[in-house]
């Protein structure tokens, strides 16, 4: 959806340039907490622990975990309400069975998301590559598309600050995902495929159709291009995917703050983000962009420690933890503010901001807990 926002308000340079140094800067980001949960073999809400503290850590957990139930819940009503429009199915039964259809899988863990993106991503990138040739046949060509200017132009700030913002906040929890990697250096490789190239890709597949039709949904690009039956499987398979990701991350937060099993709390995760789907795909846009903003600084954070602070994370089952690390929330709070205030790229500013108030702050707070680790 952000490609055909995209596709329908940037030229066609406008809109490589945007994408390819957007997404370069989210695949650097995650890059490095890809490298740090490899390295560590931990989850991202074990490695919040060091900076911010065992309690501290709930924070940054509840704003991670509380975000994913949202986007499943808007995911599943995101799926339910184009379906509805082409079969003329009840809305609530189509939310009924495919949030419980979703919950279900996350009860199988990482094997389940391995199997099933197994079969979604080569689908999503057969009819995504069909859907583009489509759109670029309709238009006379690639010359032609390549002509054709957006009838609302957007500015080119708030396009790159779209495509970082797409995937930043799910983009925090990639030590979720690629801890259990042999090497750090392969979990640094196979982050910058998936969100350089691949969140690249994506992104084109909702801007061709989208400047050939003039619609920003890739469902509704491709029922208008004839393609009904595909256009209800990949979206289901796309939403899949990412709402069994939202589930299995969200355990995990949430397993953290009440100590239950991860499993236990996806599959409550799901019920919820099911009984609330319409609420949520009705209300939660104010809320993402608010955590748009505020998720960023907890990764710069992360990142920050453990550039500084490498030995202590060799051994996580001796390792000593305060029970609030202050500088931690003080920095997500300043980092915040400076994806708010200091004009450029949002998530960029809001990243940077963190980690750099962190490195500041920290050493100033925990300076006789430093001298004591030191003797």
């Amino acid at each position: 959806m952000d490609g055909g926002s995209l596709g329908t308000g940037l030229s066609f340079n406008d809109f490589f340039l945007a994408v390819l140094i957007g997404n370069l800067i989210l695949g650097i980001y995650t890059s490095f907490l890809g490298y740090i949960g490899a390295s560590t073999g931990l989850s991202t809400h074990l490695l919040a622990r060091f900076s911010f503290g065992t309690k501290g850590s709930w924070l940054p957990s509840a704003l991670l975990g509380g975000t994913q139930v949202g986007w499943f819940g808007v995911g599943v009503a995101m799926f339910a309400i184009p379906v509805q429009r082409a079969t003329g199915i009840d809305t609530n039964t189509l939310i009924i069975i495919s949030g419980l259809l979703m919950t279900g899988t996350v009860y199988f863990g990482i094997k389940a998301l391995m199997v099933l993106s197994a079969i979604a991503v080569p689908a999503i990138a057969v009819l995504g590559s069909y859907s583009v040739l489509t759109a670029v046949d309709s238009v006379g060509g690639l010359a032609e598309l390549k002509l054709i200017q957006p009838e609302t132009p957007m500015d080119f700030s708030v396009a790159l600050a779209m495509v970082v913002g797409s995937f930043v906040s799910a983009g925090t929890l990639t030590a979720d995902f690629v801890r259990f990697g042999k090497k750090p250096a392969g979990a640094v490789l196979i982050t910058m495929i998936a969100f350089f190239i691949g969140n690249s890709l994506m992104f084109i597949f909702g801007a061709a159709g989208a400047a050939a039709t003039g619609q920003a949904d890739i469902s509704d690009v491709m029922i208008a291009q004839g393609l009904l039956i595909p256009a209800i499987i990949v979206l289901g398979l796309n939403i899949w995917t990412t709402n069994e990701n939202a589930l299995y991350a969200s355990g995990l937060g949430f397993s953290n703050i009440t100590g239950r099993s991860s499993t236990t709390m996806s599959i409550i995760n799901g019920l919820v983000g099911t009984l609330f789907a319409l609420w949520l795909y009705n209300n939660f846009v104010g809320w993402l962009t608010f955590l748009s903003t505020a998720i960023p600084p907890i990764g710069g954070v992360i990142i920050a420690d453990f550039i500084l602070n490498r030995k202590r994370y060799h051994d996580f089952a001796n390792a000593q933890f305060k029970e609030v690390n202050w500088a931690g929330i003080i920095a997500v709070a300043v980092g915040v503010a400076a994806g708010k205030f200091i004009p450029g790229i949002v998530p960029l500013n809001a990243v940077l901001g963190g980690a750099i108030c962190y490195a500041v702050l920290n050493p100033i707070l925990n300076k006789k807990t430093a001298i004591a680790q030191e003797a």
